[in-house]
Order: structure tokens, then sequence, then C-alpha cells
């Protein structure tokens, strides 16, 4: 059996009276691009602080590529690269600098870093702009200065945190692009932590999504949004939505029904929607409901979500 490129075994990380993460059991297989989904504060960015050797666990087993995190952390920072969701770039610095100066601290030979900088340069289209500081450099040209500096030990996983945080459409899929052609071309691994569920959606092979420092369900993106039912009805509005499920669990072909209070929103899951929207809406504005969008669609990634997690994105 191929050993997992990024394995948890009941992995558990407090401080003090708080559990971050509470035994979680997570595999990512080899060669596959796995998204970490979870609100504000349920542990994604202490669980990749354990993987990439930066924090010690409580308890539990971490591995990356066979090695230990904690009793081999050498081998497996030689085997990473590490993108943060905090961009870290000196602004003196050209990025040709940056990036010899990170293949330097990996003791990369002089003839490796300058052949290694003129590929990751042609890969992340920054050839007219790399001998330019880093203060000139516009947000999306420094996560990819930044994508490239992680890319410069040539490793076989890299962790991305945020990749597309603050950039534009355009520079949003410039680097998903980038991450695509990484996981196909070399059959390297990625981790990445993601808000936006568009982003896992079109990029993961397998999804994990963490709250209250639990693993509650991964899979892959399309086995997951099955789950959840053929349509779901989303309806916006003020009222008390609270006592509308049972009334609109009985109308005949509602699979489910969930109720987000702090936003107004009504999910209704059903096997038809466009034969139950007229019954459905019926039910919800006899009860009181004062309806203001009403939206008819397929199941989404950011329904799993809310569905595993009970509530939008938190802060």
């Amino acid at each position: 059996m191929d050993t997992p490129a990024i394995e948890t075994i009941d992995l558990v990380k407090r401080y003090g009276n708080l559990t971050a993460l509470d035994h979680v059991n997570l595999q990512a297989p080899s060669g596959k691009i796995y998204a970490l989904l979870g609100p504000n504060g349920a542990g994604k960015t202490t669980l990749l602080s354990i993987l990439t050797t930066l924090l010690p666990p409580t308890a539990g087993t971490a591995r990356i590529l066979g090695y230990d995190v904690s009793r081999e952390a050498a081998e497996v920072r030689r085997r990473i690269g590490v993108t943060f969701q905090e961009m870290v770039l000196d602004p003196l610095l050209t990025g040709r600098e940056t990036l010899d100066f990170h293949g330097r601290l990996y003791r990369l030979p002089a003839a490796v870093r300058r052949q290694r900088i003129r590929d990751l340069v042609e890969l992340v289209q920054l050839t007219d702009a790399i001998d330019r500081p880093v203060k000139s450099y516009s947000g999306g040209m420094k996560r990819r200065l930044e994508l490239a500096r992680g890319l410069m030990t040539d490793p076989q996983v890299l962790v991305l945190d945020e990749p597309t945080q603050g950039l534009d459409p355009q520079n949003r899929v410039n680097i998903w692009q980038y991450v695509r052609d990484l996981n196909r071309q070399r059959g390297m691994t990625i981790l990445l932590t993601t808000h936006a569920m568009d982003e896992a959606e079109a990029l993961a092979d397998l999804v994990g999504i963490i709250d209250h420092g639990r693993l509650i369900v991964e899979g892959q993106p399309t086995d997951l949004i099955a789950s959840l039912g053929s349509d779901v009805i989303r309806v916006r509005g003020q009222g008390d939505s609270h006592h509308l499920t049972s009334a609109i669990c009985g109308i005949d072909g509602v699979q489910r029904v969930e109720t987000d209070p702090t936003e107004g929103l009504i999910l209704i899951y059903t096997d038809n929607g466009s034969r139950r929207l007229p019954v459905v809406l019926s039910a919800v504005s006899g009860n009181g409901f004062a309806i203001e969008d009403v939206t008819l669609a397929r199941p989404s990634l950011g329904d799993v979500f809310l569905h595993y997690t009970g509530t939008a994105l938190r802060d």
C-alpha cells in the first residue's frame, strides 16, 4: 500500500483548557489536491503549523511522506514547500534576491539556484519584474513570488494557506492554473486551506471540513454535494424561521430543511425544485416569513459546508 503523502492519527493540540485539535484523522494520498475547509477558529492554522513542523502536537501522530513531523522534522522540511496566509516578504529585496536567499537557506548549489529561479520566474510570469524591489509589486505579484519561493526546493508536498486571499479574479484564476499544473505535470501533492468554496470545488480531488477542532467529514466534492439531494431552494428574508421547519418538512418531496437565523436563510432540499417551489413558497409566506429573495439551484460545496458546520463562514 502506498504511503499517504499526509497523514494524521488521533492528532491533538491543546492550549491550556482550549482544545484546538481534537483527535484529527486525515489522509491525503500522494499526487492529489486536498482542500481543508473550516470557519475561522476551526483549527486549520493549528493543523498546518503542526504539519509544517512549526508547532508540536500535544498527542497523536502526524507524518509527511512517512516522516514524523516531531521526530524527523528536518526530513519533513526537506520535502515540503509552504506559502503562508500572511505575506512574508522583505520589501527591499528584489524578487530574484528573495528566491536566491531562500535557496541558500536550503544550501542549494549556485547553479541549481540560478536554474530554478529561471524556471520558476517563467512559471509564475514575473520575468519583467524579477529584478525590481518587492515593494513595487502588486498584491498578485507578491502572491506569485511567494508561490515561486515555496517551489524553490522542488518539494514533493506543497502547503498553501489561503493562496488567493485578497486577489482579484484574474489573479485568482492564474494561481488556480499554476496549482493545477504543479499537480498534473509534476505529480505534486498539494494541501490548501481556503474560505472560497468555488476554489475548493474547482481544484480539489478531496475535501475535508474541520470545525471546533474535529474533522467532521471528508470526501470527493462531487460525492459530498450529491449526498445533499437533488435541488436546493434558498429562501432569504425576515421573520422567525424555526417554526417553519415542521410545516415545510411535511411537503411531499422535501427531504430536509436547514435554517441559518443570523443570515435570515432557509435551505430546503427537495427531489425536484421546480415542481415543489410553489408549494414551498406558499408554506413559507403563509407562516409570516417576509420573503426577500428566492433562488433555486443544484447544491454546491457551500451548501455542504453549511450543512456540516451549521453556519455561514464566521469570524
